[in-house]
Order: C-alpha cells, then structure tokens, then sequence
C-alpha cells in the first residue's frame, strides 16, 4: 500500500474515507468547480468514469475554491449541482484547499511526486492564464481548477494534466488505458 493511500479524506456527504478504499483500482484524482469556465468538463469525466469503471477506474472529484472563489457552495450544493446537472455518480469528496500554506495533504503529496504537468498543445489556455497573471508563481502548484493527477493501480502518479487537458483527450484517454493494463 502506497504511503499516499493512508491519508485520511471526507466524502462530500461528511463520512471518513482515504485511497485505501479504492485498492486496485487507478485513480483520476480532479480539483472541481461548479462556477468556472471549465465546469463543463464534469460531463466529460462522468463518461470517463462511466466508460472504464468497470476495467478498474475511478474519478475522483475534490470541490476547491482556491481559483476566484469557483467553488463557492456548501458541500450540500456542490453534491446537488453535480448529480443535478452533470448526472455526477463518480466518488467526491468535501472540499478542500489545493493551493499554499493550506493545501491539503493529498494535494501535496501528489504534487510532490508529481512536480510536473502536460498541458494541451494548441490551446492557449496556458497563455491566456499568464497573461491575465492567474498562473501560480510555482509551476508545480495546481494551476487551475480541473486539473487532473492518474494514479496507476499500485497509487503511485503516473501522469499529471493541466486544466486544459480535457477528459475525451486522446493523451489522457491513452494514459488510463495504461494505467488499466
């Protein structure tokens, strides 16, 4: 068991939960919002969801609302915004902090074994973040809400997606392929 599945999480609906719960199966770990530009990528990850659950894969939705107040709700709100509207049944969990002194201690250590993060070619959203000053100063922060960590069977980071890699992307989908083999 991976040092990272024994950290303790709360589902949204307020019960104790941790990794340890999902053994053997990869992970897509996703910071969410129900308020940002982004917010539709909730229908793409439901499909991801719904498509490789059965071979072993779960999303995993942390609500965050570190990125211009996106995630304003309760943990009752966010819940019913999802399932209402994006038909959400993959696993969330309450909300958490992903950024600073804060940032909870999933997020750091995944981000500590995954400093790096591809992001989508072409799309300037990179650009477009860092002209209007919104990129962290520290590249290995989250950069935005919806960006993605995939854990591979063992927990351990295989791969690690900016916001701007959707879940129907090819480079994702290919991963989690692999991460299911």
């Amino acid at each position: 068991m991976a040092a990272i599945d024994n950290i303790a999480l709360e589902r949204i609906d307020g019960s104790a939960a941790s990794l340890s719960d999902f053994a053997g199966k990869a992970l897509l770990v996703v910071n969410v919002a129900s308020k940002c530009g982004l917010t539709s990528q909730y229908e793409g990850l439901e499909a991801l969801h719904a498509h490789y659950k059965e071979q072993g894969l779960e999303v995993l939705g942390f609500p965050a609302n570190d990125f211009l107040g996106q995630e304003p709700g309760s943990n009752e709100d966010i819940q019913e915004f999802c399932r209402g509207t994006f038909g959400v049944q993959f696993p969330m969990f309450s909300k958490i902090t992903v950024l600073g002194s804060d940032k909870h201690p999933l997020y750091k250590a995944l981000i500590d074994e995954a400093p790096g993060k591809q992001w989508a070619e072409g799309s300037g959203f990179k650009e477009k973040m860092a002209d209007k000053g919104l990129l962290p100063d520290d590249e290995s922060e989250v950069s935005w809400n919806f960006e993605k960590f995939l854990l591979d069977r063992d927990h351990r980071v295989i791969a690690r997606f900016a916001p701007d890699v959707t879940p129907d992307a090819e480079v994702l989908v290919k991963a989690v392929k692999e991460a299911l083999q």
